[in-house]
């Protein structure tokens, strides 16, 4: 029950976070949006430490590999994910980074000798498909321009980098480290490098005070980040980075169920059949026991 709980969180808020990340693009530089997310994050983990008296220190030696995991998990990878958005549909992105799946699986092998069965591999398989099933207009309308080209190795390299994160939270939990002071910790070095690097670029630390800014920040920065990071950190624990990660495939059909209610999209038969082959991919993926 406790991994459906945690899986439920981290599917239904990231998967509604996709409706809130196109408010931060614009006016702000993406460099700073994101600094400015992990930093309200980190301030709200600190809060919620405190209130709760959980501990926030951690050995020096652990520094090191925290560090690791926000620059990677918290901040490079989204620079290349919003990066490559700019120039690709929202569902190519979709489907470029499910390919997170098979890296997991890769690196959890590579770094952990942990190896994925075939049943994992079905689930992969299934899954993929259902995307490309729901995105099957937008992948048919891709061209291969410098421009879309462009963009796919951008969210491929963020794919690659998320990965990356997700191994170094993987050594981290295996110390047995408490999850909101690696994540409060890690979180306040993202924003931090995130700022630094967005001055780096010549990009100015500008505020946006508009309702729609501000809300879509504080959604992104507590639900998304200090919540929705907590319960993924805690699935990754009981169930690994490769199983963790397969929520990614349901983040898409959250987003399109909510545009649906909101904004009257249409399901063509495709994407109701992906739809099915993405839940019957999660259906085995959390009926699979625990591969050590």
């Amino acid at each position: 029950m406790q991994i459906l709980l945690l899986y439920a969180a981290v599917v239904l808020i990231w998967g509604s976070t996709w409706a809130a990340i196109p408010f931060q693009l614009g006016t702000v530089a993406e460099e700073v949006s994101v600094g400015y997310r992990f930093g309200l994050a980190a301030l709200a983990l600190y809060a919620f430490a405190y209130a709760s008296r959980r501990p926030l220190r951690l050995p020096a030696t652990a520094y090191p590999l925290v560090f690791l995991q926000g620059a990677l998990l918290f901040c490079i990878n989204y620079f290349f994910v919003y990066y490559g958005t700019a120039y690709l549909t929202t569902g190519i992105v979709a489907v470029l980074f499910s390919g997170i799946l098979i890296l997991n699986a890769i690196f959890e092998r590579l770094f952990f000798g942990r190896t994925s069965d075939a049943r994992f591999w079905l689930a992969a398989a299934i899954g993929i498909s259902g995307i490309c099933l729901i995105f099957s207009t937008e992948i048919s309308e891709f061209s291969f321009t410098d421009r879309s080209v462009r963009g796919g190795m951008l969210v491929l390299c963020g794919t690659l980098i998320a990965s990356l994160g997700n191994m170094a939270a993987v050594f981290n939990t295996k110390r047995d480290l408490p999850v909101v002071a690696v994540n409060a910790h890690a979180m306040t070095f993202a924003a931090l490098l995130a700022l630094l690097i967005a001055l780096a670029l010549g990009k100015q630390l500008d505020f946006l005070p508009r309702a729609d800014y501000v809300l879509s920040l504080l959604y992104l920065a507590i639900f998304g980040s200090a919540v929705a990071f907590g319960c993924y950190l805690a699935l990754l624990r009981l169930i690994g980075a490769a199983r963790a990660s397969y929520s990614s495939v349901l983040f898409p059909v959250v987003a399109l169920l909510i545009s649906t209610a909101i904004e009257g999209y249409r399901w063509t038969i495709p994407a109701a059949i992906g739809m099915l082959l993405t839940l019957a991919g999660n259906w085995l993926i959390l009926s699979q026991r625990k591969n050590n």
